[in-house]
């Protein structure tokens, strides 16, 4: 039974795996985007986004825990230096995921991966950090719609026949 093996194995051992998926990390951080295979950047996002999370506490643990992983100074001096500047705001969700088509030799599903924040084309110009969501419920509250049809209703009620109060007087 395979209960809760959830990773894919990329068809390499456990050493194999790890060099793999610290090589693509310590590109993506350095190169901003990269292009793969879709298994591969799937992996890869579950891999490199707790590592971008950690770098936003900016500790020296943080720093030994991050080259732990990627074991490349170069990457996580920029991680540390750039990354973490633009995506300061971001709760989460750190990678994009494009798909590309097939690969010409064997036909494996291609995508390009890359930080969200370093795409120019999907940063808006005008943005500089997520205003913060809070839920609210509806329930006993009246939506604007119901107040904006109440206040149409009581002016039509005014214009033909004028209003309670002038009726009494």
């Amino acid at each position: 039974m395979r209960h809760g093996k959830k990773d894919n194995h990329l068809g390499r051992t456990v050493t194999h795996r790890r060099a793999l998926l610290s090589n693509m990390a310590s590109s993506l951080i350095v190169h901003k985007r990269i292009s793969t295979t879709v298994a591969k950047a799937k992996e890869l996002r579950k891999y490199v986004e707790p590592l971008i999370t950690k770098a936003k506490a900016d500790s020296t643990h943080s720093r030994r825990t991050v080259f732990s992983y990627l074991q490349n100074k170069d990457s996580v001096k920029e991680l540390f230096d750039n990354v973490v500047e633009k995506i300061a705001a971001r709760p989460g969700g750190y990678t994009r995921i494009l798909k590309t088509g097939a690969r010409i030799g064997d036909n494996a599903d291609m995508c390009i991966i890359e930080l969200v924040d370093f795409n120019e084309i999907y940063v808006k110009e005008g943005k500089v950090g997520a205003a913060k969501r809070t839920r609210r419920s509806k329930k006993g509250k009246e939506s604007d719609s119901d107040v904006e049809a109440k206040d149409s209703s009581e002016a039509k009620k005014e214009s033909k026949g004028g209003s309670k109060d002038k009726e009494k007087e």
